[in-house]
């Protein structure tokens, strides 16, 4: 019988921020461990606020990419990838030196639910299994389960509500923006801050390419194409929305 039991939570606060995993079935400790371990130590070796990691090594010129841990070097190859993809609203250099935050959450999250988490929803002892990286989430679900995640939507413009939910079985979500934190996000080609978006939420296979197109639409601008890949819900600050899914218009809203 495919576990229908109510989600095991195991949280612990990873670069600055809360990671939960909610295993639907038999909990797996060992399992969970050895995820979070596996993004304590990417913290470890990317963490810009650490000045022994290698990320800050590199900023001071202490280290060079080349020389830096093979994660390092991997990280490095798809920001630049990234890059090209987004004609340069996603940038690894976006602060002037390299440091690859803006993917380094996703990319960490994908990998080690991959290793040690996706393996596990078998149908049998787990049925689906859930992550939230600080309002992004990564998903699992056994096709033969009958559930789905209903992922909310934070508006933007009013602390404490919902302004869509989103259904959710196997993939991730991701949203960037500048209603919590303000105009945090600049434009690597100008080093502006970026305005006009006050969220930006990306629906996507990975979370990754959700968390790198969440970012990329709020620095491309609310009337600016809409990305190529996944569903995405663009809420401007003066309420406006765009709905859109693989860069094709869905619907425009107008402030409410």
């Amino acid at each position: 019988m495919i576990p229908q039991d109510a989600p095991h939570a195991a949280v612990e606060h990873v670069w600055g921020t809360v990671v939960s995993v909610q295993t639907v079935g038999t909990p797996q400790p060992d399992a969970v461990g050895a995820f979070f371990a596996e993004l304590h130590e990417i913290d470890r070796i990317f963490s810009p606020y650490r000045p022994d990691s290698e990320i800050s090594r590199i900023a001071d010129g202490q280290l060079t990419i080349g020389a830096a841990d093979p994660l390092v070097q991997e990280v490095a190859a798809r920001c630049a990838a990234y890059e090209g993809e987004t004609g340069g609203l996603f940038s690894a250099y976006w602060r002037g030196c390299f440091d690859p935050t803006g993917l380094v959450k996703g990319w960490a999250i994908d990998r080690a639910a991959a290793r040690h988490l996706e393996p596990l929803v078998d149908g049998v002892t787990i049925g689906a299994i859930g992550v939230d990286a600080g309002g992004d989430v990564l998903v699992f679900t056994h096709p033969d389960l009958d559930r789905t995640w209903n992922i909310g939507i934070a508006d933007p413009r009013r602390p404490g509500a919902v302004i869509a939910t989103v259904p959710l079985r196997n993939g991730a979500i991701a949203t960037s923006g500048i209603a919590e934190r303000g105009a945090h996000i600049l434009d690597p080609r100008t080093g502006s801050a970026a305005t006009g978006v006050a969220s930006a939420t990306v629906v996507a296979s990975t979370l990754e390419i959700a968390d790198v197109w969440a970012t990329a639409s709020v620095v491309a601008g609310f009337d600016a194409p809409l990305p190529p890949h996944g569903t995405v819900l663009l809420v401007a600050e003066d309420g406006r929305i765009r709905r859109g899914i693989s860069g094709v218009e869905v619907s425009v809203g107008s402030p409410s």
